[in-house]
């Protein structure tokens, strides 16, 4: 496993890009006390001086994942080889020595292995690493996908034809990535890399370069780094070790490195204690935010002793970040949100990060309050029962993880080989980080967390970036006033931090424990039913998928159908109002200490037609679990504080979004499907003022009122005769009066007949189309299966039309929607980004697959593809606690026999070319057919 570290709770942009590792860096020089290699791996060298790792695991049952790396990515590429490392990649699945042309890819698909999902790779600045998950109970599939890793080593054809027809798909693979996005990555990178060789080296590369590159450039890439020396090889999975390690020898043994080979240099990103300062303001950014980067060479985790320094880091994260969300909750807050912490800004950098969102006509006020909380930290240090907080969060995950090492997937342990390869991360397994943690974090004190800011917020090696709308250009600072007002910070008054503390319960009292009225068991399904005294339905499924986990859905009929348009705003936001409003005697603050070290989630939501509450928790977490949805019932609160910076950030919002050409675009397509009605469009100011607090509150009651027609389900690590007494305490005691409620049709749909428009906004040169087939539907399970295999089918043909034959895209998604309730519905969604002067060819070109299926039907062989995909999908499914918790709830609430999963095998024999035809001619037709097409402002 790998460390278990807390996650920032504010994601930015400028490093957002393809391919990017964001591990942390472990050297190759390992001293004493190193942390040791994970025992149960199989390593090897051979003498070509190819690596290899292998182990068994048996999650999931029957199946492998394999690996192929290579230390070589687009930082070794030349000035006219600039994206020709990851056109490379590309090339590996467009002919191969035992896979010519789109072979690989057609054969792994009609194998079950969806392209893409599945089948992957990705191309950094010093990897590129190739992804297989197969079956590995079919021992002719197991020895094709030795036989294609074998390939990918050192087996691409680099045909001519097959290199100038995929230019046009990676050009318009960075055209996908184009907009505000790169514009800001264009900026910024430039001064975060210090302008070294790593700021020039994108893997995406230039157009000059993928428009004319010969065809001996990347032939002479590929023979330069494509090598034994520089790859490695991770195969984990339901496997037999010892003979996996003799095929690796068998194949791969007769690679040979270049008897001149070059050089593989490593690079590296200079400190040389220059700061910068960069303001980037453009029309199209939707807020504001500051970010500041005090570069630090990369944290390396090789010994115990790092790996004690790197948690030290992650409590100090945790506590500071605590701290900023509390200042960001109260009446009048002065940014938006704020986090301080550790950033991996690439392999070979790190950051100690500050970053604020701020808000119009604040920004000196942010600035200040957020840098007072560091600033407060430096001075007067955490408390002690802080501290003893987030490490009592972290040994608890430990243990949680610790619990389920035997249920731990593949993937999971190919990753952290994969990584200790690549020298990022090291890989002793879960054992060791579980017995280490207990070692040495009772021992982390206070004094080791309060030092950070001081040994890590330097004056040299600063980067400074305020990006803002367009708009803010009249108030951003200079660098000298922004580096005034933390100065004054520095200077400031300031008291120690005092923690709000709460010696009550959670609960003032529990009513007396209900009863359960009625039990049946459905032998087919492994399900018991329960009848509560109070009239709720719980549906109960034990399984042994995961140790410690234990999933919940509760549904009501209901939602905010039943309220007139005046309380809409109010009712559809009172779940959120309420989920951060603190609970029963806690406020917010003090729920979030109460919580802390639980393994528990528990979400309270009105939609549309439905109330109730979903959530997670580890077993010996189910009673807090449940508590908690106890109180959602019957202590609920609003923190008027909150809710008023809410109302303030939802109307900034409001303002700021019209700034986002996708934002806008997708509103506007919602206008017109929806004729402008307020439930389904963005929300506006006047909007925003309807919402009122006590209405909110009033409204969640009245919807959490009555659980009688609730029905409850629970799947996971229990039995039912430990979670009984449980459901009996929590959930038979909840007040109820025989209240039975339906949700109205208020008949929010499409038009009847299709409508076709173009809108133009923003300036990024690319084209967005999302084309939809939708109207009313026959509902039955089977055509629901009919519908996603045309679905399917038509995705395999849209991507070898628009990507492999007319080059137009770089991707598409085809993705079907039914819905039985309030009345049967079908919607298929087709949806591409291209050229703008592409739109109408690639429209008529999707418009012709449609008409070719609904004539012909699709091919058997794509078809074939479809049921070996959903075959293997579903064996891997029936194992999942999250799919049978899924399927539990669609068979009660739409009254559904879900049995036919067990059979699912007879269901796809069902699935033929002419029944889809028979599906494609009854609802695919170009009158129900809506067209819209985002282009850029100017005509272009």
């Amino acid at each position: 496993m790998k460390i278990l570290r807390f996650s920032l709770p504010v994601t930015f942009l400028l490093l957002s890009l393809p391919g990017f590792s964001q591990k942390k860096g472990v050297g190759s020089n390992m001293p004493a006390l190193a942390i040791p290699l994970d025992p149960a791996v199989k390593t090897g060298k051979l003498s070509n001086g190819i690596q290899y790792f292998i182990r068994r695991n048996t999650e999931p049952s029957g199946r492998v994942i394999m690996y192929l790396a290579n230390k070589a990515g687009s930082i070794l590429e030349t000035d006219s080889q600039r994206g020709l490392a990851h056109f490379l990649e590309h090339m590996n699945f467009n002919g191969t020595t035992h896979f010519p042309k789109n072979e690989l890819v057609n054969y792994l698909q009609k194998s079950g292995v969806r392209f893409g999902a599945d089948l992957n790779a990705y191309t950094a600045f010093d990897e590129t690493v190739y992804k297989l998950p197969i079956p590995s109970d079919d021992s002719l599939l197991l020895k094709k996908g030795f036989q294609i890793m074998r390939d990918w080593a050192k087996g691409a054809l680099l045909e001519h034809s097959e290199i100038d027809k995929e230019r046009g798909v990676i050009l318009e693979e960075k055209r996908l990535r184009s907009g505000l996005d790169a514009r800001i990555q264009d900026q910024t990178l430039p001064l975060i890399f210090n302008h070294s060789r790593y700021a020039e080296r994108m893997p995406i590369g230039t157009d000059e370069v993928l428009n004319h590159f010969s065809y001996k450039e990347i032939r002479s890439f590929y023979e330069d780094w494509y090598r034994p020396d520089l790859q490695g090889i991770i195969i984990v999975g339901d496997i037999d070790v010892d003979k996996t390690e003799r095929e690796i020898k068998q194949l791969f043994a007769d690679l040979k490195k270049p008897a001149k080979s070059r050089k593989r240099e490593q690079y590296t990103i200079r400190l040389t204690g220059e700061n910068h300062f960069l303001i980037v303001t453009d029309p199209e950014m939707t807020g504001a935010y500051l970010r500041v980067l005090h570069k630090i060479p990369v944290r390396t985790v090789r010994t115990v002793q790092d790996y004690r320094s790197e948690l030290v880091r992650m409590f100090y994260e945790r506590m500071i970040n605590t701290r900023l969300t509390e200042v960001a909750r109260k009446a009048d807050p002065q940014f938006v949100k704020a986090d301080n912490g550790f950033e991996n800004l690439y392999d070979k950098l790190d950051a100690f990060s500050i970053n604020i969102v701020l808000k119009p006509g604040k920004i000196e006020n942010g600035v200040h309050a957020a840098y007072s909380e560091i600033e407060r930290v430096k001075r007067f240090g955490f408390t002690e029962r802080e501290l003893n907080r987030v490490k009592d969060a972290y040994l608890k995950g430990m243990k949680a993880r610790y619990l389920e090492k035997d249920k731990q997937k593949s993937l999971a342990y190919a990753d952290e080989y994969l990584d200790y390869f690549l020298g990022k991360d090291p890989a002793p397994g879960t054992d060791y980080y579980y017995k280490t943690a207990q070692e040495i974090v009772p021992g982390i004190q206070l004094k080791d967390v309060n030092g950070i800011v001081q040994q890590y917020m330097k004056d040299v090696n600063r980067d400074i970036f305020l990006i803002a709308p367009a708009s803010w250009k009249e108030q951003v600072p200079a660098e000298a006033t922004l580096l005034s007002w933390i100065t004054a910070v520095r200077n400031s008054e300031l008291s120690a931090y005092v923690e709000e503390t709460n010696q009550n319960s959670l609960l003032a009292a529990i009513p007396p424990a209900g009863s359960i009225i009625k039990k049946t068991n459905d032998q087919v399904l492994g399900t018991t039913t329960l009848g509560l005294s109070n009239g709720v339905t719980v549906v109960l499924k034990p399984t042994t998928f995961s140790n410690n986990q234990i999933r919940m859905y509760a549904y009501s009929p209901g939602g905010t159908s039943l309220y007139p348009d005046v309380d809409f705003e109010s009712a559809s936001n009172a779940a959120a109002f309420i989920r951060s409003g603190g609970l029963g005697n806690y406020n917010p603050t003090q729920l979030r200490n109460y919580l802390s070290g639980k393994n528990v989630q528990v979400i309270p939501y009105i939609s549309d037609r439905y109330e109730g509450i979903s959530g997670v928790s580890g077993k010996d977490d189910l009673p807090a679990a449940l508590e908690l949805v106890h109180a959602y019932f019957t202590s609920p609160r609003i923190d008027k504080d909150f809710f008023t910076a809410s109302i303030a950030q939802a109307r900034t919002n409001v303002l700021n979004n019209r700034n986002s050409p996708e934002a806008v675009f997708a509103d506007t397509v919602n206008k017109i499907l929806y004729k402008d009605n307020i439930r389904k469009t963005a929300i506006t100011l006047p909007r925003i003022d309807k919402i009122n607090a006590d209405r909110a509150l009033s409204i969640y009651k009245e919807r959490f009122a009555d659980a009688g027609d609730f029905v409850f389900t629970f799947v996971g690590s229990f039995t039912v005769e430990e979670i009984e007494p449980l459901l009996m305490k929590y959930i038979a005691s909840l007040p109820a009066s025989g209240r039975k409620e339906t949700a109205p049709d208020l008949g929010l749909y499409p038009p009847e007949k299709g409508v076709a428009e173009t809108i133009r906004l923003g300036k990024a040169d690319k084209a967005t189309v999302v084309m939809a087939y939708a109207g009313k539907y026959a509902y039955s399970q089977q055509d629901n299966l009919l519908l996603e295999a045309l679905s399917e089918c038509l995705q395999i043909r849209l991507v070898q039309r628009l990507r492999e034959e007319e080059e137009g895209i770089y991707t598409v998604k085809v993705s079907p929607a039914t819905y039985k309730y309030p009345q049967s519905r079908f919607s298929l969604n087709i949806s591409f980004v291209t050229a703008p002067g592409q739109t109408e060819k690639l429209i008529a070109s999707v418009r012709d697959e449609v008409r070719k299926i609904r004539e012909n039907g699709p091919s058997e062989e794509n078809i074939g593809k479809f049921i070996a995909e959903q075959q293997r999908t579903m064996e891997l499914s029936l194992k999942d606690n999250g799919f049978w918790l899924d399927r539990l709830v669609y068979a009660s609430r739409d009254n559904e026999d879900i049995s036919g999963l067990l059979h699912y095998n007879d269901q796809l024999n069902e699935v033929t070319p002419a029944r889809i035809r028979e599906i494609a001619k009854k609802y695919f037709n170009d009158n129900s057919l809506f067209i819209f097409t985002h282009l850029p402002e100017g005509g272009r």
